[in-house]
């Protein structure tokens, strides 16, 4: 993979991650460790508020499509936000569904695990390598000391 296409997935994922924050857990409820963004306050009003939610998801989805994601990732991520756009209709209910549900952060982690599994990362030598490189080095140089000696 060419640096410049995993400089453009990280950088992707980076703005992915402060949208989804933005929408689904900026904000949390004191001493519960619940955290929700802006789309469960949306959805608050009633469908008008659900529809802008279904609407706050399409950036996630459309930047999937731009950096070349399988379509059956886009699936998964369509059938993330349809289940929380239906339930999210839901009164009451459906808004505990939208804290809980988080579709985009779902949606990023989606992306995430795609994009890792075509970042390669350059081969780094493991500390056990370099001890077995440094004691064969040690036994060579012994050996040579001992043939020439």
């Amino acid at each position: 993979m060419s640096k410049r296409k995993e400089h453009e997935y990280r950088q992707a994922l980076a703005r992915l991650d402060k949208y989804s924050k933005m929408t689904d857990s900026q904000f949390s409820i004191p001493f519960t460790g619940i955290r929700f963004g802006v789309d469960p306050i949306l959805g608050l009003l009633p469908v008008i508020g659900d529809f802008i939610g279904l609407l706050l998801s399409l950036p996630v989805l459309i930047e999937a499509n731009r950096i070349g994601a399988p379509a059956e990732l886009k699936r998964k991520m369509i059938r993330n936000m349809i289940i929380e756009a239906v339930m999210g209709v839901v009164p009451v209910v459906g808004d505990v569904f939208d804290i809980y549900w988080k579709a985009n952060t779902r949606n990023t982690a989606l992306l995430r695990g795609w994009i890792k599994s075509h970042i390669v990362p350059e081969k780094t030598t493991e500390p056990k390598e370099w001890l077995m490189i440094v004691v064969l080095g040690l036994l060579l140089v012994a050996l040579l000391a001992w043939l020439i000696l």
